[in-house]
């Protein structure tokens, strides 16, 4: 048999890296304007080549190929700029929700072993004393912020570290080496990191571009949390590989939302249900101000069928998407596009392009229309696995499909919906809270008994976290105890908006909790 294979090639002929995304787009529109953070605006040629020096700056330091980086840090350029960087250096980048404590933030640190912190002048005191915590940082990076700030003493700082004239070593970096460890929530206590390759952000980016149709002619707007996946993997990144111009805001408040649509004629917007409620509550809302506002994205949480007719009414121009999927699957799964808002009120839609997805039974057959299943997924998004944690990798891999914990119901069409949560997930407000951590929490309290949290329709949060509690015998405990323990411990979006006294909690025979119940009986 003739041998027809090819002759071996230098790997960096074929790389598709994070970094390298960036760099072509740099190649195809060197002059358009990429970045506009407060007074800062770069071409897409000014910042690729600003990545550059910059991951040369990180190289000098000592970060060096694998090392995990981790970024505690509000939206700005200075983020921007740092995850291509990281990319291109052949980090790994760690985003950190920044509205966690101390303890919270040290956990991920040292679970992930970063050696080097990133974070800005607001987040300075936090970022030290987390790193105080038996971690392993050995040094930090000062990131600028949307408004001038002070940088923070004792820190590499990101100006001086991007005005480096070193050349970056060449990097063995390709596109199935690991781009990122992003730390999700689960029903267990502890965060897990899913572990994403170049390769499968890549792949999702084709997706997003493709099912979202993020275009080269969009003015995004990125107003969400760049920690966050769905912010900075399914709209930010898929914008910087296509050409889109992205203005950076680390200030979703609706004044100052509706004040940059305004000003940057925003064609393209993303946001939650929850911020998108607060554009239209606001006494500042015009929608002849948003007149270039054409493409609205939400997620996180169902949008109330209500405000769909509301937007559709008042923003009759902006078509609308449903993104749903997870962390694990970098993270965009299924989507429900504009011709179906109204006729699919709550559905998730359908798998996207380079997306499999079912609803299977235990036994992993396809549900029937109606029955109530488990997603789960086959993709080149998807994850590796779980850092450091084979166990809880091998069972969302069960039978060779992830299993996303979700239930949920399909129709006639092929269309989903999501039921309930296998995983126990309360999601509030865009953020996702693990109800047994809370419940965890709660329990430390010595007049508790049995706690169960879940999560209750709210006209602001979508999901509010509520306490059920019942309190010892001969003991007594009030709201404001509660909420002032958790408060105290916990990152404030996971807490309580509400704690509910009652003598006992339903159970069935076996002593299962019945939280559907608990649901039923306390939904306002």
């Amino acid at each position: 048999m003739t041998d027809v294979r090819p002759h071996p090639i230098a790997p960096a002929v074929r790389r598709q890296t994070i970094a390298d995304a960036l760099h072509r787009t740099a190649q195809r529109l060197p002059a358009k304007t990429a970045i506009t953070c407060g007074a800062t605006t770069w071409t897409y040629a000014e910042f690729n080549a600003l990545v550059s020096r910059l991951a040369a700056g990180l190289n000098k330091i000592g970060v060096g190929e694998g090392d995990k980086v981790a970024v505690l840090a509000r939206n700005s350029h200075g983020f921007a700029a740092l995850r291509f960087a990281l990319a291109r250096r052949g980090a790994v980048m760690v985003p950190i929700n920044f509205m966690l404590k101390a303890d919270e933030v040290a956990y991920i640190l040292r679970h992930a072993g970063a050696r080097t912190l990133a974070t800005d002048s607001g987040l300075a005191g936090l970022a030290r004393e987390a790193s105080a915590l038996d971690t392993q940082v050995q040094q930090f990076v000062w990131l600028p912020s949307e408004d001038p700030s002070e940088p923070a003493a004792g820190m590499h700082r990101f100006d001086q570290l991007a005005a480096c004239t070193e050349a970056l070593p060449e990097v063995a970096l390709g596109s199935f080496d690991l781009a990122q460890i992003v730390y999700t929530s689960g029903t267990e206590s502890t965060p897990k990191g899913a572990m994403l390759t170049h390769d499968a952000v890549l792949w999702q980016y084709v997706s997003c571009v493709i099912n979202a149709e993020i275009a080269e002619t969009d003015r995004a707007l990125h107003a969400l949390p760049l920690y966050h996946c769905a912010q900075l993997d399914v709209f930010f990144g898929p914008a910087i590989y296509i050409g889109s111009s992205n203005v950076i805001t680390s200030k979703p408040t609706p004044d100052n939302l509706l004040a940059l649509l305004e000003q940057h004629q925003i064609t393209s917007f993303f946001a939650p249900p929850t911020v998108w409620i607060a554009l239209l509550r606001s006494p500042l809302f015009d929608a002849a101000k948003l007149k270039h506002l054409t493409k609205g994205y939400y997620g996180a949480s169902i949008m109330p069928v209500e405000v769909l007719k509301e937007l559709a009414a008042r923003l009759p121009a902006v078509r609308l998407w449903n993104l749903y999927g997870q962390t694990e699957i970098a993270p965009l799964a299924t989507m429900l596009g504009p011709d179906d808002q109204l006729r699919k009120p709550g559905s998730c839609g359908k798998a996207v392009l380079n997306v499999e997805t079912r609803v299977v039974n235990d036994a992993m057959q396809d549900v029937a229309v109606g029955e109530v299943g488990e997603i789960v997924h086959r993709s080149p998004h998807l994850m590796l696995g779980y850092f450091n944690d084979p166990e809880r990798t091998a069972a969302s891999f069960e039978g060779d499909w992830f299993h996303s914990g979700d239930l949920a119901v399909i129709d006639s069409e092929g269309f989903i919906t999501v039921v309930d949560r296998k995983k126990d997930m309360i999601k509030t407000g865009g953020e996702n809270v693990a109800s047994r951590e809370v419940e965890e929490m709660i329990y430390r309290l010595p007049a508790v008994s049995e706690v169960a949290v879940i999560g209750l329709p709210d006209p602001k949060w979508v999901e509010a976290v509520t306490a059920v509690i019942v309190v010892k015998a001969g003991q007594q405990l009030t709201e404001d105890e509660v909420l002032a323990h958790c408060n105290a411990h916990m990152a404030t979006f996971k807490c309580p908006k509400r704690v509910v006294f009652t003598e006992a909690l339903p159970k069935n025979p076996s002593g299962k909790l019945l939280k559907r119940e608990l649901r039923r009986s306390h939904a306002p």
